[in-house]
């Protein structure tokens, strides 16, 4: 049986604004289901570690960190207009984006095969320079970092379901050949970015794969995009080591947007990514909670995640 681990913890609940869509109930509710699931025992329940402020900089500029510290201290209230902040927003923050160093850590070192980090805020809009639609800092940016940095993973494959095209993970990496980024989202929407036209740039060219889809698309639908294009693509890229942005807001019942898979689809889809990973890098997958606002269905979305991540 595969070794998947799932990293949370209590404090990512000191981040929050009751009301607002990204709020505490997301991920309390993901691993409240979780506990009661068939799953529970099949998955290694382990507990996020913070991100000392100097790792961050391995995808934000200081001053940029300096500045979100500042603010928190001196209690504002937002960072941008979508994202709130509170007294607890950094140690949730750096828990956050810890968990997904922690992850790559693990899965780098063989202690586990593959792992979900149930953790928030999200990190996927956030940009070296700023905060943006949710997200303080990004945390599978982050990740993709520090598993250059420490474990010599020389290609890496980033691909983010969420419904929203992630362009703070895209312009981290828009001009690198050793990170291939694919977004599968709705589009024309927010952030505005991801045309199938943003393929990187320099020696990145190419290495951007945006596979836009019109409201309305359902999960088959999206399926099929991803192995006419994503497959080719991945398959000649080779990675080292396989990262996603797991979004479950592209659910027909959420409330922010308008494709409509269903939470088996989270299933087919992280089956397909098990087994390109599979074939790659010895089925090495980190995974970070992304978006989704409507308990039920994140939680049975996360729950078919985790069955993909587990299965052979």
């Amino acid at each position: 049986m595969r070794k998947v681990g799932i990293i949370t913890h209590p404090d990512c609940r000191l981040h929050n604004q009751p009301g607002h869509p990204e709020n505490a109930g997301r991920t309390d509710a993901i691993e409240q289901y979780l506990r009661k699931s068939d799953l529970v025992d099949k998955l290694v329940w382990l507990t996020a570690r913070a991100a000392e402020l100097e790792q961050v900089e391995l995808n934000h500029d200081r001053a940029y960190i300096e500045w979100v510290v500042s603010r928190i201290e001196s209690g504002f209230k937002t960072l941008d207009p979508d994202t709130y902040i509170t007294a607890g927003s950094l140690r949730a923050a750096l828990l956050s984006y810890g968990g997904g160093l922690m992850a790559a850590e693990k899965v780098c070192n063989d202690e586990l095969d593959r792992a979900f980090c149930c953790l928030r805020p999200p990190g996927h809009h956030a940009e070296a320079d700023r905060a943006m639609g949710f997200c303080i800092f990004n945390n599978i940016a982050g990740a993709a970092r520090y598993a250059q940095k420490h474990y010599q993973c020389k290609r890496i494959a980033i691909i983010d379901f969420d419904v929203h095209h992630g362009n703070g993970t895209q312009w981290s990496f828009y001009n690198d050949d050793k990170v291939h980024y694919t977004s599968l989202h709705q589009y024309p929407f927010y952030p505005g970015t991801g045309s199938d036209r943003e393929t990187g740039e320099g020696k990145g060219k190419g290495f951007t794969l945006n596979l836009p889809l019109p409201a309305g698309t359902n999960g088959k639908e999206a399926l099929t995009m991803l192995k006419e294009k994503w497959l080719p693509a991945i398959n000649s890229f080779h990675p080292d080591l396989v990262l996603i942005s797991a979004g479950f807001d592209a659910h027909i019942s959420d409330p922010l947007a308008g494709l409509c898979s269903q939470e088996e689809d989270y299933y087919t889809i992280t089956k397909m990514i098990s087994d390109v990973a599979d074939e790659h890098c010895g089925g090495k997958i980190v995974s970070v909670l992304e978006g989704g606002y409507y308990p039920g269905p994140i939680t049975q979305s996360a729950y078919q995640h985790l069955r993909g991540l587990l299965s052979d």
